[in-house]
């Protein structure tokens, strides 16, 4: 087969077919996160991506390159989520610049937009590094320069710069250690590699189901407005376990100990030979493997609770957002505008509530575990009344997506404050000064919150190897800045090892922030061993109400 032109028609048929491409293996390209935490992960956040896109190219009946152009840029930017997800807007909003103006797509035209995607995506990065994505679009980048005047050929200038990218995706952990300890090559560059395989595939044309569903994002409805609110575990997991090894108080104990771990609505009852298992989760895989360390399985059911009531809570959460925006239209439109404001992305209950009386004009929730879109943050901007707005995006994993929106944004001075973690944001917005310039308290902000280290303790979704230390599935972890500082079998015992790693002698302040599965009990006991530890520091402990990270903390 040869191919010399790729017009509209075909253009829309490979971008739709790379979007289900990557949607189909997105599980597999999460499992190549280096870092084992149960957070929105690169999959996730690149088919999120380009399923923003997909679902207006999808909508262009009679489509032209320049309007495909148009709906992949415009799509891809306002939906980006997490570094992966905007590197992979810009990648498309570079190659859509090279196509816009063009009637068909030939061999130079497809090499020149490879290299002004990779050229806008490296303009987009503060600090570029190889090993990742990045490297892995510049080698299908100079494979396509160095074909561009050997063939005609489509179809074999596809097959080969993807061959080449493969390579390069393969040599990605010589590039960055972390990628070698674990094991693994770079999520966001196989991810790549997955949007581009199956447009090769429907280039060659294999059978693709064009037909892109949205993904619903994750909705906080009020409770008191009488709707139901998100459902946090999404598989209804049944099994019974026909014992094989010893099973006593205490392994029944560990059971529950892990189940509760990766989900909720837990009910473990055993009866001589057999236990009955029911637990609410996001991976019933990690239930049904703990229940084979123990025997043979039967009776096993799992049920998607969150289909069942999607359509409905879909509904009633646009009518309820429509009606709040009309509301905060109206108040905007009426209220004065103010010199500054504030916007920040919290993680819980706790943590807003922190926020709103520090003065936080528009809190956007997501943080760990569903990275807010470029989109999200233009929707926080227009209804923030102000002629300069502070953004706080509080996780690393965010900033680009914060600038993305700032650089979109024309009729209000952006400020993204690059704070990685949510004590980092706290700290700058403590350190506003009002009647000081926005350059000064610019300054001023990213000055006092690099003052401050973090520390987050979570459980590992899986087995692997990094920094120093190996880890096996529901390990409690200690993170750092820096990587992990600890890995336990106990909270607690994570958590002291943790601060330990963090407090010098300089040290003044420690701040815990628990989170939704932890009592207040038990953390005040937790800071009472700290103080008893470390008496000549304060300790300050706050609820924080964040999922699946069992403390946020902070030293300074």
């Amino acid at each position: 087969m040869i191919i010399n032109t790729i017009d509209a028609k075909m253009l829309q048929k490979l971008f739709l077919a790379g979007a289900k491409s990557i949607e189909a293996k997105k599980e597999y390209i999460n499992e190549l996160n280096v870092f084992p935490v149960p957070d929105g992960d690169t999959g996730t956040n690149m088919t999120l991506t380009i399923l923003s896109a997909a679902k207006e190219v999808s909508k262009i009946e009679e489509p032209t390159i320049a309007s495909l152009a148009k709906a992949i840029s415009s799509g891809s930017l306002r939906g980006a989520r997490g570094n992966s997800g905007v590197i992979l807007s810009q990648l498309f909003r570079g190659f859509t610049r090279e196509i816009g103006e063009v009637e068909a797509i030939n061999v130079s035209i497809m090499s020149n937009a490879f290299q002004r995607a990779v050229e806008t995506a490296y303009k987009a990065v503060m600090k570029p590094k190889e090993g990742t994505i990045l490297t892995v679009a510049r080698g299908g980048a100079e494979k396509a320069a160095e074909l561009a005047n050997k063939t005609d050929d489509l179809v074999y200038f596809c097959e080969e710069v993807l061959k080449h990218m493969k390579l390069v995706l393969s040599q990605t952990p010589d590039l960055l250690p972390v990628l070698k300890e674990a094991g693994v090559v770079d999520s966001g560059g196989q991810g790549l590699l997955a949007v581009l395989e199956g447009a090769y595939d429907a280039l060659l044309g294999k059978e693709v189901n064009f037909e892109v569903v949205e993904s619903s994002k994750s909705v906080t409805i009020d409770n008191e407005s009488g709707i139901e609110a998100d459902i946090k575990f999404g598989y209804c997991t049944e099994f019974i376990i026909m014992l094989e090894k010893e099973y006593n108080e205490n392994t029944e104990h560990e059971l529950k100990k892990y189940l509760s771990s990766i989900g909720d609505s837990l009910v473990v009852v055993s009866d001589e030979d057999i236990v009955k298992v029911h637990v609410h989760t996001n991976d019933p895989g990690l239930a049904i493997q703990r229940g084979l360390s123990l025997g043979s399985l039967t009776s096993m059911k799992i049920d998607n609770m969150r289909e069942e009531h999607q359509e409905k809570l879909i509904k009633e959460a646009e009518k309820v957002s429509k009606e709040q925006e009309a509301v905060q239209a109206t108040e905007v439109k009426n209220e004065k505008r103010k010199e500054f404001g504030f916007i920040a992305v919290s993680i819980g209950e706790g943590i807003n509530e922190i926020f709103k009386g520090l003065g936080v004009d528009y809190l956007i929730e997501g943080g760990q575990t569903m990275n807010p879109s470029t989109e999200d943050m233009l929707n926080a901007i227009e209804k923030v009344n102000a002629d300069t707005i502070f953004i706080l995006p509080n996780n690393k994993n965010i900033i680009l997506a914060a600038e993305q929106a700032r650089d979109l944004t024309e009729d209000k001075n952006i400020v993204v404050i690059p704070s990685k973690t949510v004590p980092q944001g706290i700290a700058a917005v403590i350190n506003f000064v009002f009647d000081k310039s926005v350059e000064d308290n610019t300054t001023r902000m990213n000055d006092e919150m690099k003052k401050i280290k973090t520390g987050q303790v979570t459980y590992a979704v899986r087995d692997t190897s990094i920094d120093g230390k190996e880890i096996k599935v529901g390990n409690i972890m200690g993170i750092g800045d820096q990587g992990i500082l600890s890995v336990k079998t106990e909270i607690d015992e994570a958590t002291i090892e943790l601060i330990d790693s963090l407090v010098d002698e300089d040290s003044e302040l420690i701040s815990i922030y628990y989170g939704q599965e932890i009592e207040e009990t038990t953390a005040n006991a937790l800071s009472e061993q700290i103080m008893e530890k470390y008496p000549e520091i304060d300790v300050e402990v706050h609820s924080g109400g964040q999922p699946i990270y069992y403390y946020v903390l902070s030293v300074e």
